[in-house]
Parts: C-alpha cells; sequence; structure tokens
C-alpha cells in the first residue's frame, strides 16, 4: 500500500470511497495508526529543505521528536480488510401491499464500520445498536433492486428491524423462524460475541401495488467479500417456494417467471453458450471444412442438434450418472470428438452419409456437455423447466445458424484466394488436431484423478439402466429411419 502524504495524514477514507473502491480502502495491517507512524517516518527520513542540499538533514530527528505526540492522536478504523467467502441468506415475501425482504450477512462484511469492542476484545452490541441503520443501508439496500412488473420499488427500504446473531443460530432455516427471531429481543450485552463471528439479520420493507404482481430481483452483493454465496427463497402467495442458489451477482433473476421469461431468457443462454465454447466452435469447424454448402450440411448440422438435445434434456431430468468422474470424461470425449474430425479431415474421403452419423454420435456426447453448463442455470426455470431447456437447444442452433452464415464464407474465400482448398484443409485440421491432442490428455489426466467405482446393482440403478436401454434403442431407431430417407432419396438424385 502506498504511503499517505505528510499533509494527508489524518484523513481515512469516508463511505463513498470505500463503496466505490472496497479492499484497496480498506485498513492496512497493523491499523492505519501504525500505517500512518511509518509512512511519517518514511516522508520525513528522506525529504531534505530546500536549499540544505549539501547539509545534515535534521528532519528525522524532529520526526522522533513528534512521534510520541503522533502516537497520541486519535485515528479511527474506518474500515477492514474483505472478507475472503461470504455466504447470504434472503427470503423475500410478498404481502398484501408490502413486500418483506428478510436477509442474513456476516457482520464482518460491513467494511465501512467502527466496531466497537469491549472489555476483553468482545462486541459491544449496545453502541454498535445505533451504527446499524446506516450499515443495512449502506452495504445491503444500496445494492439489491426489487422490480415490480418489471418497475423498480423504492433504492431505500424501510428498516423494520435488526438483530445481531451468534454463528450457531439456525433461524434462517424457514422463513417464520427467521422473522421470529429478527423481531424478537437482541442479544443482551454481556454475551461474549467475537464480532467477525457474528450474523447481521435484517428486514427490510418495500411498498408494492399487489402480492400477484411478477417480481424480479438483481442481488449485487457481491462486493460483500471476494467470494459470495447466496441462498434466495421466493414465497409467493399460495404456499409454494421458489430456492435459489449462486455465487457472485447472477444479474436478473426473475423470482416466478412466466413461460416466455423463461424462454426468452434461455435462448440467450444458448446463444451466449455456443459462442463462449471454444470447443463447440472447433467441433463446428471440422464439420464445415469439407462440405462449405448449406445444402449439404442441413443434415449434417441436423443430426448434430438431435443429438445433442436427446442427452442434454436426459440429463435435466436427472438420466445422467451422478458421479465426479462423468464430467471429466464427457469433457475428454468431446476433445477426442474434434480430434476425430480433424483427422478425418485430413485423410480425406469424408461423405455427408459418413458425416452426419458422426456428428449423430458425437452431438450426444456434447449434449452432456451443454447440461454441465445448465446445471445451475436450471434452477431460474421456474417452473418451466422442459420450455427452458427447448428454447436453450434454440439459441444453441442460432448461434450454430451465425457461425456458419460468417465460417462458410470464409474459408470459401479462404481456398478460392489464399490456398489450395486439399492443402487448406489438410493445414486448419492440423492446426484443430494439434489443440484437440493437448486438450484431450490434459482432460483425460484431470479425469484419473477421480476414482472410478462400479455402482451398486439397486432397484433405483437397474431402473436408470433400464431407462437409458429404452432411449439407446429409440435413438438407434431413428438413426435408421433418417439414414434410410437421406439412402432412399441420394438413389432417386442418381436415377434422375
Amino acid at each position: 500500500m502506498n504511503c499517505l502524504p505528510v499533509e494527508f495524514i489524518s484523513i481515512v477514507p469516508d463511505r463513498a470511497a470505500v463503496r466505490a473502491h472496497g479492499p484497496r480502502c480498506a485498513a492496512p495491517r497493523g491499523g492505519w495508526r501504525g500505517h500512518v507512524v511509518r509512512c511519517f517516518r518514511r516522508e520525513m527520513g528522506g525529504v531534505a529543505l530546500a536549499g540544505d542540499s549539501g547539509r545534515r538533514n535534521h528532519l528525522p530527528h524532529i520526526a522522533r521528536l513528534l512521534l510520541p505526540a503522533l502516537l497520541l492522536l486519535p485515528v479511527a478504523v474506518a474500515a477492514h480488510d474483505i472478507p475472503v467467502d461470504a455466504t447470504v441468506q434472503a427470503f423475500v415475501k410478498p404481502a398484501g401491499d408490502r413486500l418483506h425482504l428478510l436477509i442474513r450477512v456476516p457482520l464482518e462484511t460491513m467494511r465501512d464500520l467502527d466496531v466497537p469492542i469491549g472489555p476483553g476484545g468482545y462486541l459491544d452490541l449496545d453502541k454498535l445498536a445505533p451504527m446499524m441503520p446506516d450499515a443495512a443501508t449502506l452495504w445491503i439496500a444500496n445494492f439489491i433492486r426489487i422490480y415490480e412488473d418489471d418497475e423498480p420499488l423504492p433504492r431505500h427500504p424501510q428498516v423494520v428491524a435488526m438483530q445481531i446473531s451468534l454463528p450457531s443460530d439456525k433461524s434462517f432455516a424457514s422463513y417464520e423462524q427467521a422473522l421470529a427471531h429478527v423481531t424478537g429481543p437482541r442479544l443482551p450485552n454481556d454475551v461474549k460475541a467475537v464480532w467477525t463471528q457474528m450474523m447481521f439479520d435484517v428486514l427490510f420493507d418495500y411498498p408494492i401495488q399487489s402480492d400477484r404482481a411478477e417480481f424480479s430481483m438483481e442481488p449485487a452483493v457481491d462486493g460483500l467479500a471476494a467470494r459470495v454465496n447466496t441462498v434466495l427463497r421466493f414465497l409467493p402467495p399460495g404456499g409454494s417456494i421458489r430456492a435459489y442458489e449462486f455465487s457472485g451477482n447472477p444479474g436478473l433473476i426473475r423470482l416466478d417467471p412466466s413461460w416466455h421469461q423463461a424462454a426468452l431468457s434461455f435462448v440467450r443462454m444458448g446463444f451466449d453458450h455456443i459462442l463462449d465454447g471454444t470447443d463447440h466452435l472447433l467441433f463446428l469447424l471440422c464439420l464445415v471444412i469439407p462440405f462449405r454448402r448449406f445444402r449439404a450440411l442441413i443434415p449434417v448440422v441436423t443430426a448434430f442438434t438431435v443429438a445433442h438435445s436427446i442427452t442434454l434434456i436426459a440429463s435435466a431430468y436427472g438420466l445422467a450418472p451422478d458421479v465426479g468422474w462423468f464430467p471429466p470424461l464427457i469433457e475428454t470425449l468431446i476433445a477426442l470428438s474434434i480430434l476425430y474430425m480433424a483427422l478425418e479431415n485430413i485423410v480425406g474421403g469424408a461423405t455427408v452419409h459418413r458425416r452426419w452419423i458422426m456428428a449423430f454420435a458425437f452431438g450426444l456426447v456434447h449434449g452432456f456437455g451443454f447440461s454441465f453448463a445448465l446445471r445451475q442455470s436450471l434452477q431460474f426455470a421456474g417452473a418451466h423447466m422442459l420450455a427452458s431447456l427447448l428454447s436453450f437447444n434454440v439459441g444453441v442452433e442460432l448461434g450454430q445458424l451465425m457461425v456458419l452464415l460468417l465460417m462458410i464464407p470464409v474459408l470459401n474465400g479462404l481456398f478460392r484466394s489464399v490456398v489450395k482448398e486439399r492443402m487448406g484443409t489438410i493445414i486448419l485440421s492440423a492446426l484443430v488436431a494439434h489443440t484437440a491432442w493437448h486438450w484431450m490428455l490434459d482432460r483425460a489426466d484431470a479425469m484419473r484423478r477421480f476414482p472410478f467405482q462400479w455402482a451398486a446393482l439397486s432397484p433405483a440403478f437397474m431402473a436408470s439402466a433400464l431407462r437409458w436401454m429404452i432411449a439407446i434403442v429409440a435413438v438407434a431407431g431413428v438413426a435408421w429411419l433418417i439414414d434410410g430417407l437421406l439412402r432412399k432419396r441420394a438413389g432417386k438424385s442418381v436415377t434422375l
């Protein structure tokens, strides 16, 4: 941390600075007093008065004389170090013309707080009580936005009740227990409370028009710590509960989304995912290089789409193996699929018939990869899981279509103007194969770290195996049917 200039040694960061810069404005190790003293020694020991060049510098002696007086100056602690981890628990409950937000955060996340410490180094709850409303507004309410029918609710809600809780308190297991705890009597001042272990509970009230409206929330509380995990539960009228768990800032959350809201959100998610997934883009490139005509690519891309849709939906409904080695296995197989397609392009002789079969087989693997990306996001689908899954697939296909629209003209131009088609195919495929080979080795190494165990032959395992056998037979039947139709169509084309 840079030293403060001498003329500013009494300045400490204000709330705006702490809010804007976070841990950079937190108190240094050893406190502000020690930091100011160290800076004073450094500044005074290395500065010469104008015109005193070549003379002995007496400022270090002045500094030593002033140092005892400096130690007596009151230097306030305006902040403390940002916590590494924090868990936030929250309930959102609309009732009548009010929306209740009941939230619990670690007390140590309130960085702009001069924590009063009493005898024995324990928290002085009586002196802390007057500071709590400002801390609740500054560090919690200011970073949470709630919307009713897409209209923002007041930025500063009413602070109804607050409570400092022991780390052993379990009242946030349910809304009723948490409400009774927060509105109940506070801890006595003689409790031996270590302030870095205490929890800060707050009940906010927002005015609303109707508890039947559509509510959404943007919980931007990720600045409370380096890593923030949030457990959010929405309790709409009628007794149902929507539970969400996420890390950092998830953006806008539809607390009880309609089907079209969920669909639009997942279309966008699928579109972004295909553009962010380098391995999927390289697989598409390998599919496209030999066949740079949309008509030839239709059966290939369709087979890939149908296949990854099957395993994506199956995985979302719990049919995928729930073991630690399965995700790295799928990631390894995805890299293998890219490597195989690239080598096939190098060898040459790929046909549309062979390519769509391989695209279908590898599409089943890629579908599991898509499901891993959706695992944490399906909670935001509300009651519309199937519609959200199909919408995610639509977004993926839109992303693939955009990639193809860009990729095909670029490849055609490259092979027409820069390099011959065969040589260009070999060069591009070799670069992709080299990348996929290293991915495969790295992912296989990660997979070996997970112990492989055969599943126990339980009734649940047998039922799951039976479902997968039925699915495999159904997939094989669909593939056989599509293959027959394509062969018949190819035969008619030859006859004509």
